[in-house]
């Protein structure tokens, strides 16, 4: 049977003429400049997702403290409309707490004051219909009731407590620095560069920091989902960011697939400088990031994940700390 050739091109070149419909709408409806790194990156050689972390992540390390029985208290917090609360708390479950399910009309109210926990998490979603600076409202809702104010207050001063900041959390806690201690230099999280709402599967890195959440995780890349329209890190100087940078406290950080720090769209999916995506606070208890490590604590959770996953992710670790600082 005679053989004919029907076609001969490359991938790169077939997906760009596919796409250039689309970048040219994106140019007008979305940032012009991201629009174009997105469309460039189609002909760029991409080795694509990798994960190489510094741990076992099927070591169970809360393992002993789980064997005692003793499971602390942990307030998984919420906000209308917030919706990441269910993984929130299956996760910590799964390290060895108690979640606690934690409204902040339960606070306001006083039927919750945080004294009988040990650890908070603030959730992620869509708090307030995610309209523009969600999080800085709910941080408000705290700030501005002397009551509330009062209760958060003595849970972060407190150093047997411990808090992390997912997405509309993070921003929200970005926005209690006034409160939080140690947390002089934090910025504030603005409206993705792309402005769009940016839900996908990113690369971090995790960086030295004091964060008792990432302890023995530095070094690591792995990949993690991201859901958010307001996580560009945005602060008051460059002074404020060099001093952040100075004092370590930067916890995390988008990178390219080439595993170099990603400045460029969509390897850096809101455009916060020097690809900062996690911080700490001065003695490691407060964690903010914009990613979801909630959302991908299993393997099966994530659309491309290592084949020697095969039950928990690297992100389980960061539970597992949480339960081993606690002791």
């Amino acid at each position: 049977t005679p053989q004919f050739e029907l076609i001969d091109s490359r991938r790169e070149a077939l997906q760009s003429l596919w796409t250039e419909t689309s970048h040219a709408i994106a140019r007008v409806r979305d940032n012009a400049e991201c629009a174009d790194q997105e469309f460039a990156a189609i002909k760029a050689q991409d080795p694509g997702l990798s994960a190489q972390l510094s741990y076992d992540c099927d070591a169970d390390i809360a393992a002993p403290y789980i064997a005692t029985g003793q499971r602390p208290r942990i307030a998984v917090l919420r906000e209308q409309g917030v919706n990441g609360q269910m993984e929130m708390a299956a996760a910590f479950d799964r390290a060895g707490f108690t979640a606690v399910d934690v409204h902040m009309s339960d606070v306001i109210a006083g039927r919750q004051d945080l004294t009988d926990c040990h650890g908070l998490a603030a959730c992620g979603g869509f708090s307030y219909g995610d309209v523009l600076g969600a999080g800085e409202g709910w941080a408000k809702s705290i700030l501005f009731n002397d009551a509330v104010r009062s209760r958060f207050e003595q849970f972060f001063a407190r150093t047997d407590t411990f808090a992390l900041g997912v997405c509309n959390g993070c921003q929200m806690l970005s926005a209690l620095q006034e409160i939080i201690p140690g947390t002089d230099h934090w910025p504030r999280f603005a409206r993705n560069r792309s402005e769009q709402y940016e839900s996908r599967l990113s690369l971090v890195r995790v960086e030295a920091s004091p964060s008792v959440l990432l302890s023995g995780m530095e070094g690591s890349h792995l990949p993690i989902v991201v859901a958010h329209g307001e996580g560009c890190a945005q602060f008051a100087s460059a002074d404020e960011q060099a001093s952040l940078e100075a004092a370590g406290l930067v916890a995390m950080r988008f990178i390219d697939h080439d595993l170099q720090l990603a400045d460029t769209y969509p390897y850096n999916p809101n455009g916060s400088p020097d690809g900062i995506t996690g911080l700490c606070n001065e003695d490691g208890r407060v964690t903010i990031m914009m990613p979801h490590p909630e959302r991908v604590f299993r393997a099966a959770q994530l659309s491309w994940h290592p084949p020697e996953w095969e039950t928990d992710s690297g992100w389980m670790r960061l539970f597992r700390n949480a339960r081993v600082w606690l002791g």
